[in-house]
């Protein structure tokens, strides 16, 4: 398979950073029910041309408002608020001017023309009580990588601020059909940049992330028609086939990366296995005549969260890593599919089927609290983490076709990402 251009791309360093985040490290704990944090993002200071820095500033602000606004630990200050302070001068700001409009934090934005086709995009935090420079961040970038500089300088905000694991560099792999057959696909976490990985006309199929996201296992029906487990290496542009015994599907990276549960009939009846991630040490997992599959692991590595119908309908169990200690954590209903484990560990969303409806729930492990996080009168699938715990990414036929979606963990924000073709199976990179 030949690299794709826009893998190279993301792949690539085009974008440097000069001066550290992180001078300061002042982290604010948020926990739900917590006021989120309260940021000034006033409009970019532009040095140079309007059709270079300015048209720069133009998009490299939309694309950080529109990250921070998404993230849910951080809420902005309306547009509005801004026509009540003076004039932002970056070597001389009035703290008291942006503390009477209720801003805790003070993000100061400068664009600047560079050589070529570069701007330089140059970014610093304030605390605006304490009337002090908290961090500051420094990128060049290329005009074909301005979303890429916006959503790097949202990932380093959100990491000084709270300590968090940011989103918004995270891609999403996915399975669409918008070319012909089943094949994998790559997008931003906003849906922007949509491209397609593989190009064998077979059908490719459930796919899931290496943690490093460097690799990518999925099903494929490209060797002799039957359903393998291959291994997608993006940075050398390299299929891998693993196992081809057997119909081999619903592969899952250990947290560590060093391990792939998936779910295979190699010795007759669909049953949970592990193996190194290339492909050897192969062990299996579950013994039992019904139907085990969709392994999920907990981010501890300790744990495997999966679906049998064992006791006689579909539903979730967890046994520890190595198969043993099995203990059904799903009742009532009578089908449950896809479990996904949160980052956090505290939570698994899955798929539940009533009345031919299909919806997304979360399992509180720690209260046995369920929470229903769809409402509607369709097919809601294939449920996926972000990493930070608050957003989850699935597929739905809500608007007809299938499509990719997010909603929030509580079921708030529901966004459509996709809309070629039929698309599904998403998978949110760490």
């Amino acid at each position: 398979m030949k690299k794709h251009p826009l893998i190279v791309a993301f792949l690539s360093i085009f974008l440097f950073a000069a001066g550290l985040f992180g001078q300061q490290e002042v982290y604010i704990t948020l926990k739900e029910g917590v006021p989120a944090i309260s940021l000034a993002l006033p409009p970019f200071i532009v040095h140079g041309s309007p059709e270079k820095a300015g048209a720069g500033a133009k998009e490299i602000y939309s694309v950080l408002s529109a990250d921070l606004a998404y993230s849910r630990i951080i809420q902005l200050l309306p547009q509005k608020y801004y026509d009540y302070i003076g004039k932002l001068d970056p070597k001389n700001i009035v703290f008291k001017e942006w503390e009477s409009i209720q801003a805790g934090i003070l993000f100061v934005g400068e664009i600047s023309d560079s050589e070529a086709d570069n701007i330089v995009f140059e970014g610093k935090l304030y605390d605006v009580k304490g009337a002090r420079f908290i961090a500051g961040k420094r990128y060049q970038a290329a005009k074909n990588l301005y979303r890429l500089a916006a959503h790097r300088m949202a990932d380093e905000i959100v990491r000084v601020l709270s300590g968090e694991k940011p989103i918004f560099s995270t891609k999403i792999v996915f399975v669409s059909d918008r070319d012909g057959s089943d094949e994998l696909y790559l997008m931003d976490y906003d849906g922007e940049n949509q491209t397609r990985l593989t190009f064998n006309k077979f059908i490719d199929y459930m796919p899931a992330w290496s943690p490093d996201g460097k690799k990518i296992a999925y099903t494929s029906y490209k060797t002799l028609g039957v359903a393998g487990l291959s291994l997608l290496d993006l940075e050398a542009g390299k299929v891998t086939p693993l196992f081809s015994r057997g119909t081999n599907f619903a592969a899952d990276f250990s947290p560590d990366g060093k391990k792939i549960a998936f779910c295979s009939t190699m010795d007759g009846n669909a049953e949970i296995y592990v193996a190194s991630a290339d492909g050897k040490n192969l062990k299996r997992l579950t013994y039992n005549e019904a139907i085990d599959s969709s392994p999920s692991w907990s981010p501890t590595g300790r744990e495997i969260a999966f679906v049998s119908d064992r006791s006689g309908s579909p539903q979730i169990y967890i046994m520890d890593a190595e198969g043993s200690n099995v203990r059904r954590v799903s009742f009532g209903g009578t089908y449950h599919d896809a479990p996904a484990w949160s980052p956090t560990g505290d939570r698994i969303v899955y798929v539940s089927r009533v009345e031919n409806i299909f919806d997304l729930y979360v399992l509180n492990l720690r209260n046995k609290q369920i929470t229903k996080l769809t409402e509607s009168n369709a097919r809601n699938e294939s449920p996926s983490w972000s990493p930070d715990g608050r957003h989850i990414v699935f597929s739905s036929n809500l608007d007809g076709a299938s499509q990719i979606y997010t909603i929030d963990y509580d079921g708030a924000n529901l966004r459509r990402l996709t809309s070629r073709g039929n698309n599904k199976l998403p998978d949110w990179s760490e």
